[in-house]
């Protein structure tokens, strides 16, 4: 693997977008047809999705980090 994928989304972060998620689908489920409920579940897909690994393509590209206390890799041991 090339990348690690690092969480930078805190709890409240992510309990948003589950929340956002679950509304948009049902949104587009309920509401909508066509385009608008294609575009409106690929939302709800993308939001899941961050919302359950904890990991933001955005946030890293501009820097955001709101997790609490960032989680550092640890070193190895000096022998």
């Amino acid at each position: 693997m090339c990348c690690k994928l690092q969480k930078n989304e805190g709890t409240g972060d992510r309990i948003i977008r589950f929340l956002v998620a679950v509304g948009a689908f049902l949104w587009a489920f309920l509401f909508l047809t066509g385009t608008w409920a294609i575009v409106l579940y690929v939302i709800a897909i993308i939001a899941l999705i961050t919302s359950l690994t904890g990991f933001c393509g955005l946030y890293k590209l501009f820097g955001i980090n709101t997790l609490k206390k960032p989680i550092i890799p640890p070193t190895p041991p000096l022998k």
